[in-house]
């Protein structure tokens, strides 16, 4: 299984911090958002890695290169300036990622979270189909994105940009720029989305003080 992880974005919420870097090089203790990204992947066994890249990418390419010093394979896919969104930047990753595999995971990079992504690499999709992570609503999005799809419950919980996609959910789209969000609303109300709540660490990156906030959490978890 090959994994992508999104790194293409402007990162405008966090300026001056990404007035000429990344979002996801962001460090946090020391070490890059998505370095944690493809550490995770590794330890779950997938080793092939796609990562797009826009703004500043170069600087992504420059630090991890091939992957080889990770021990793992980097692809990079790059987009035009400005990027092509969530869904457009998949769309236009797709011969990179499904070569010979028909699903493939795929990760935000400017999340931090301690989610295993060994489990994804467990289930099983089906034509068009695609699996969810959802996580309790942070403070700054309270309103949620979407239900658990459960009998008798309407809570809405929120995206964590962790998913799993049968190449085929992407289908009949050309590479645009096109976002993630409502393709997954129009699947969830086919019945082609399943989806699961993380219940552990995550957090969105996006803004200086959430990062500040992070870097102070797991400080105190290494000094503890």
């Amino acid at each position: 299984m090959k994994a992508m992880i999104l790194a293409a974005g402007r990162g405008k919420r966090m300026m001056p911090l990404t007035a000429d870097l990344p979002k996801p090089m962001l460090q946090v203790c020391g070490k890059p958002l998505i370095q944690y990204h493809i550490e995770r992947l590794k330890s779950a066994g997938v080793t092939d890695i796609v990562i797009n890249l826009a703004w500043q990418g170069n600087k992504i390419v420059r630090y991890f290169g091939d992957g080889a010093k990770y021990g793992v394979s980097i692809q990079y896919s790059y987009e035009p300036e400005g990027g092509l969104e969530t869904a457009g930047g998949i769309i236009q990753a797709l011969p990179l990622l499904c070569d010979s595999h028909e699903s493939f995971i795929v990760i935000n990079g400017d999340i931090f979270t301690d989610y295993d992504v060994h489990a994804l690499t467990q289930l099983v999709l089906q034509e068009g189909e695609a699996h969810i992570v959802l996580v309790e609503n942070p403070v700054h999005h309270p309103e949620g994105d979407f239900t658990l799809g459960l009998p008798n419950q309407e809570q809405r919980h929120t995206f964590s940009g962790i998913g799993l996609y049968h190449e085929s959910f992407f289908k009949g789209f050309n590479t645009e720029f096109l976002a993630l969000g409502p393709l997954l609303r129009t699947a969830i109300a086919d019945g082609r989305v399943s989806r699961e709540l993380y219940l552990n660490q995550w957090s969105d990156i996006g803004t200086p003080e959430r990062l500040e906030q992070i870097n102070q959490e797991v400080r105190s978890e290494y000094v503890g």
